[in-house]
């Protein structure tokens, strides 16, 4: 069982925000929301009490790893996923394909999400001499382990089985995400590709589990629309949207955007779920939710807790220039008694302040690792419950306005 309920339009012809419900036969949440991700079936330096305390309603598992170490198979005689990480709310699955693409053929390309570091390719990098550590094929995808090096092949019925092991509630398509720098010629060529790829997927996929069609394409309009009109004539349970948007970050930001009011006009009377992979900045945040998107799913928040960084509130002095966060480890916070943050009522907050976390950021590493990951957290599920009353108030475009200073 899975259903989607929109349960509000903010009123006005410039934005397409809007509230909903999304229903698996594990639970329910509202949207728009935030799904943390576990890529590894936990969140790094959380334990299973950390997450219920937090009060998370849905978590995304990376399928490219799972697969991999310890395998889906063995999660499956665990009971799936739902057992694994005594979860209780709705779980969802990646189908694999951008990890494969990231880990090999981004390596040579430098490319990403947003184009964001990511020192495990430059690991492999070092560690491998090859070219790529993928072939893309247009039956699948042959490609060597991040852990050991050993082959592997996966396709869309692959992926499928996979995921079905895994127990999730929901599940992605099986798609090639190219690097934004390749010519319109391959991405044409890739576009085609993971259209079959979609079609396989919808075949073979596990019937209780809610499948998303992808939107690729590229940074070329023409494509996107293409691939838009694709995914949504067919029955999909929900729509995501893919791909690498730019050579550099500042760039990367203003092709999603673009390439976002492409597809609104051809998305905005469907109404199934819409998704966004990938993506968890807080700007990104404001604008792709007023641009209709319902859910997204981003590693960002508890990794850059892990290197020190805390978010905060404009009332705590956060904006797009800082990036809505404090590097805590920065000497400026040692002498420094405020509050971490002002509005946030995280286990963090209420127990330190800036001059205190600083101190624990220099000495009890995993300590602070845990307890920055839950101030993260807890502060962007508050941000994403902020959002969601502000639309049921008609009042999304003035909140937007005070966090990014944009009409």
């Amino acid at each position: 069982m899975f259903s989607f309920k929109i349960t509000h339009k903010q009123k006005g012809n410039k934005t397409l925000a809007r509230t909903g419900i999304i229903s698996t036969e594990t639970a329910s949440f509202e949207t728009p929301y935030l799904i943390p991700v576990a890529t590894r079936a936990f969140i790094i330096g959380l334990s299973k009490k950390d997450i219920k305390n937090l009060k998370i309603k849905a978590l995304l598992a990376n399928t490219y790893h799972l697969y991999l170490k310890p395998g889906d198979k063995i999660i499956k005689k665990k009971g799936g996923l739902h057992k694994l990480m005594d979860f209780k709310g709705p779980i969802y699955t990646d189908s694999g394909g951008f990890q494969v693409f990231s880990l090999g053929e981004a390596k040579e390309s430098g490319a990403t999400k947003l184009n964001t570091n990511n020192q495990r390719m430059k690991h492999l990098e070092r560690e491998n001499k090859d070219k790529s550590l993928v072939k893309i094929t247009d039956k699948g995808v042959h490609f060597k382990s991040v852990y050991d090096n050993s082959d592997h092949y996966l396709d869309p019925k692959k992926s499928m089985e996979i995921q079905s092991n895994l127990g999730s509630d929901a599940i992605m398509a099986f798609d090639e995400c190219p690097p934004s720098n390749k010519p319109y010629s391959y991405q044409l060529k890739s576009l085609n590709r993971t259209n079959i790829w979609a079609l396989e997927s919808l075949q073979h996929h596990d019937k209780k589990q809610a499948l998303y069609g992808i939107i690729q394409g590229g940074g070329y309009k023409s494509l996107r629309e293409k691939s838009a009109k694709f995914i949504l004539s067919n029955k999909f349970d929900g729509i995501a949207i893919g791909g690498s948007f730019g050579d550099s970050y500042g760039d990367s930001k203003k092709a999603m955007l673009k390439i976002m009011d492409w597809l609104s006009p051809l998305i905005k009377s469907d109404v199934r779920p819409r998704h966004m992979l990938g993506i968890g900045w807080i700007d990104d945040i404001f604008q792709l939710v007023d641009r209709g998107i319902d859910t997204f799913d981003c590693v960002h928040m508890t990794r850059i807790a892990r290197h020190g960084n805390l978010f905060i509130s404009p009332e705590s002095g956060g904006n797009i220039k800082n990036k809505f966060r404090i590097k805590i480890k920065a000497s400026q916070f040692k002498d420094n008694k405020e509050k971490i943050d002002k509005t946030c009522r995280c286990e963090f907050c209420k127990s330190y302040n800036r001059k205190e976390a600083h101190e624990l950021a220099k000495t009890e590493k995993f300590k602070f690792g845990r307890l920055a990951t839950i101030h993260n957290i807890s502060f962007m599920l508050s941000l994403m419950e902020k959002i969601r009353k502000s639309i049921k108030q008609n009042t999304f475009p003035k909140l937007k306005k005070k966090w990014i200073n944009q009409n």
